[in-house]
């Protein structure tokens, strides 16, 4: 690695915008790599900093080239849930279907997290696959109910994911639903907003408004 990509990779992760362009100007590639295979934009995205993001889309830079973890700039705007950075991104052409190593998209993370403006921002501005299923088996509603805390973040991605369209009878690999898995947690809200919608899918009563509702009680 020479001086100036060492340098450019150093003003994307401290995002310091002046170093990146100095870097830039000076010849340093915009898709530089560090000893984890991380680039410049992933390092800017890893810590939301969207100025210095900003200049590196500008020069080229990729927004689904992989780390040694298989993350990426887009896919880690599932982790961090920044808004900023994932509108930032758009317009690059990011991959909607990239995988992280757990064969998850950028949604199922951010569930998992609680991030609800995340999850409802990507879901309102793209085309993300709301039921994709990853390696273990889970989607985005899946991972929100055994891997979230059951509390109001989580139970309001629950009730986003549904109004999108998320099949609530879509079972693990071991045939266990979202709703079951809600009841042996002792998610009670949580659960009532699966069972409002499993019985939406059965043809019942209820519908998202019901399901948004229950989440903000």
């Amino acid at each position: 690695m020479n001086a100036h990509d060492r340098l450019l990779l150093d003003g994307a992760r401290r995002g310091d915008a002046a170093a990146v362009g100095a870097a830039l100007a000076a010849g340093a590639a915009v898709e530089a790599r560090d000893e984890q295979l991380r680039t410049p934009l992933l390092l800017a995205a890893l810590g939301d900093h969207l100025a210095a993001a900003e200049l590196l889309l500008a020069a080229g830079a990729d927004p689904n080239a992989p780390d040694s973890r298989e993350d990426s700039p887009w896919l880690v705007t599932g982790v961090t849930g920044s808004v900023r950075m994932m509108r930032l991104l758009l317009p690059a052409g990011p991959d909607l279907k990239q995988l992280n190593r757990f064969g998850g998209i950028s949604l199922i993370p951010a569930a998992e997290r609680g991030h609800t403006a995340y999850v409802r921002a990507v879901l309102d501005e793209t085309d993300i696959d709301v039921d994709h299923v990853n390696r273990l088996g889970w989607t985005a509603l899946l991972e929100a109910v055994i891997l979230g805390d059951g509390g109001p973040r989580h139970a309001e991605v629950v009730a986003t994911l549904l109004a999108a369209g998320a099949d609530p009878v879509l079972a693990d690999h071991d045939g266990v639903t979202p709703y079951e898995h809600a009841a042996r947690r002792g998610f009670d809200g949580i659960a009532r907003i699966l069972r409002t919608a499993e019985a939406r899918a059965a043809g019942g009563t209820g519908g998202a408004a019901e399901a948004e509702r229950e989440a903000g009680r």
